[in-house]
């Protein structure tokens, strides 16, 4: 009896953490005009220090992503990636001075059933954010997910982060959204009336901010139900 739960406890624990594995973006905060500088995305769960390599078992689930860089006046600019063991790599060379957003958008992912799990059957939509700040005068970053969540970089300050969770334009309020640390550190905040949360940075490391939530609609993808459609954002401060 023992030897099945805990045989149990570790499938749970392997579907759990396959479920909660997320899309990010790294690359230097700060850019240069004229200087090329690399663009990485990463699948798996930076607090638990997974990675998943290109050509394994899941990445290839999410590969068919688009990656973009938006100037601050709006101008967009598509990537393109090159895939290396265990992350996507693009390159990205500033013109101007100002504030770059670069934005991951993956909507093209089949749909999983999760009815054994009690969770149903359900089509992911992942999108990520990171920002370049290029010379002074930092402005926010720009949504540029106008079909599901994102978080957009809006502080004022160096000594305080502020972000703001939309939803198809809109603040998304009282939603959770996760800051996690290597080393299995993590703290969940909840966004206010206007999908803001403010906290510091107590350490000079990378942090990883992810936030969901369930569109509760159902559809048809590549002639697949699906019951509702879970969507993830993840904004990463290196």
């Amino acid at each position: 009896m023992k030897k099945t739960l805990l045989t149990l406890a570790i499938i749970t624990l392997t579907i759990t953490k396959s479920f909660a594995h997320y899309l990010w973006i790294e690359t230097n905060p700060h850019g240069t005009v004229g200087q090329e500088q690399d663009i990485k995305v990463f699948f798996g769960e930076y607090t638990y220090g997974i990675t998943e390599k290109v050509n394994g078992e899941t990445f290839p689930n999410v590969k068919d992503f688009t990656l973009w860089v938006i100037d601050a006046q709006g101008n967009t600019l598509k990537l393109q990636t090159t895939a290396y063991n265990d992350y996507y790599l693009a390159k990205f060379t500033p013109t101007t001075n100002g504030t770059y957003t670069i934005a991951l958008n993956n909507d093209n992912i089949n749909v999983i059933d999760y009815t054994q799990y009690d969770f149903g059957i359900f089509k992911t939509h992942y999108h990520s954010v990171a920002k370049i700040q290029v010379g002074e005068h930092p402005n926010e970053t720009t949504d540029f997910n106008k079909n599901g969540i994102t978080i957009k970089d809006v502080s004022k300050n160096k000594d305080e982060v502020k972000l703001q969770v939309l939803f198809k334009n809109k603040p998304l309020t009282n939603n959770e959204l996760k800051i996690f640390v290597a080393d299995l550190w993590s703290k969940t905040l909840k966004t206010d009336e206007h999908g803001h949360v403010t906290f510091k940075l107590p350490w000079k490391t990378k942090y990883i901010i992810e936030t969901t939530t369930k569109e509760e609609v159902p559809g048809t993808y590549k002639g697949v139900d699906y019951e509702f459609i879970w969507h993830c954002a993840t904004y990463s401060i290196l």
